[in-house]
């Protein structure tokens, strides 16, 4: 009889490590390993060798990262979506994708089924699999993590010592990390208390904000259509550009996160991330847009940016919906082009100049100097019209104006 084949999402971390060895033992199943290159650096060494050391049938590692940022992360980054205000998502947005690729090499190989190495209580279980059921609803999802026997990740550690698994944590140095070119998520370990400040070796990419420079480092930002293509006066590509801005960023401790969010299946949970170029590409983006959308676009746009986080980080990418977004920010993002100056500085982003051909800046009309042309006199009848509603209400209830009595 012919095995089952099933194809693993595989990242070589702790989880992923343990899962394709669980597979083999528990379905006598063929394991192909699918691991999506979004601009990681530590995960993707030796990553294709140790799953076939592992016991894969088959291992692929696909680059996606010009797709990641053409068609996942720039989305994101026009709409100005920031999981609660704050958050860029580098983990969020990179599951579609890596779904996606999952499905695809599923089918090309001929697996019956899918296994992703989300826990339970996470937001990735569900990102994955509602991408699998729209991607591909033929198809088995399997969630080891859920299932398995492990009640820690010591007794993972354990088990991949007794089956000569290699893996990066340790029972000294437990974190778990998830990085892509969009930012680097950590957590577990001591990072599990709120009240515990990250310790220093936590962070992977970012540099402590009191050991950054002495002195600013400034950066001008070309945009085109909602889209960076350019630092310094020299084009780059959304993966060069990212790049260079994370490592600019880095060196500056820009980008550090500290976050208690509300995960979906309704806990809280302590992350840390580090996002340098998601930080300072959000922050010049956003002072663009001041300059050249209009009040209500801009307000509006504001109220859809975090609709647009929410469906990301609820593992809705895959819908309806968020291509009737795009098509509204998309038409929005038509104006915002120009150059944004940041200046960074132990930590900290500051806006230090920016101009575009679509700016709604006039300085005539914002002057004070003699070379205001803003007509003073035509304020009278609009402050009357617009204060009309509030004077009539007040005057028909004058006793509401009125104190309270003791």
């Amino acid at each position: 009889m012919k095995k089952e084949r099933i194809a693993v999402a595989y990242s070589g971390g702790l989880d992923t490590s343990v899962i394709v060895k669980w597979l083999q033992e528990k379905y006598n199943a063929e394991i192909i390993t699918v691991t999506g290159n979004l601009g990681q650096k530590k995960e993707l060494i030796g990553v294709k060798e140790k799953a076939l050391k592992t016991g894969a049938k088959k291992a692929y590692v696909q680059d996606l990262r010009k797709e990641f940022v053409e068609e996942y992360i720039y989305p994101a980054l026009k709409a100005g979506a920031l999981y609660e205000y704050n958050y860029p998502m580098a983990t969020a947005i990179g599951r579609p994708l890596l779904a996606k690729s999952l499905v695809e090499v599923a089918k090309k190989e001929g697996c019956t089924a899918v296994a992703h190495g989300c826990t339970g209580k996470g937001n990735d279980q569900v990102r994955f699999e509602v991408a699998v059921a729209a991607l591909a609803p033929e198809l088995k999802v399997l969630a080891p993590v859920r299932e398995w026997e492990f009640k820690s990740r010591e007794e993972e550690i354990a088990y991949c010592e007794k089956h000569g698994i290699p893996v990066s944590a340790t029972k000294k140095n437990p974190y778990s990390i998830d990085e892509n070119l969009w930012g680097t998520a950590i957590e577990c370990g001591v990072l599990e208390d709120p009240m515990v400040e990250p310790p220093a070796d936590a962070y992977q990419r970012t540099v402590p904000p009191n050991l950054a420079p002495d002195e600013p480092t400034r950066v001008m930002i070309e945009f085109k259509d909602g889209v960076p293509i350019g630092l310094n006066g020299k084009k780059m590509s959304g993966v060069q550009l990212i790049d260079h801005l994370n490592d600019i960023g880095g060196a500056n401790g820009v980008g550090r996160l500290d976050l208690v969010e509300n995960r979906l299946v309704g806990i809280k949970s302590r992350e840390v991330y580090e996002a340098p170029a998601a930080t300072i590409l959000h922050f010049a983006h956003r002072e663009l847009e001041r300059l050249v959308l209009d009040k209500d676009t801009s307000h509006f746009k504001a109220k859809l940016a975090a609709d647009y986080a929410d469906m990301i980080y609820n593992g809705l990418w895959f819908t309806p919906l968020r291509v009737a977004m795009d098509a509204f920010v998309n038409e929005t993002q038509k104006v915002v082009s120009g150059f944004v100056k940041v200046k960074l500085y132990k930590g900290n982003i500051d806006i230090a100049g920016r101009t575009s051909p679509s700016s709604l800046y006039d300085t005539k009309l914002a002057t004070y100097t003699e070379e205001d042309s803003f007509d003073h006199k035509a304020s009278i009848g609009f402050i009357k019209i617009y204060g009309l509603p509030v004077k009539t209400f007040y005057s028909v209830n004058k006793q509401l104006l009125k104190k309270k009595k003791k």
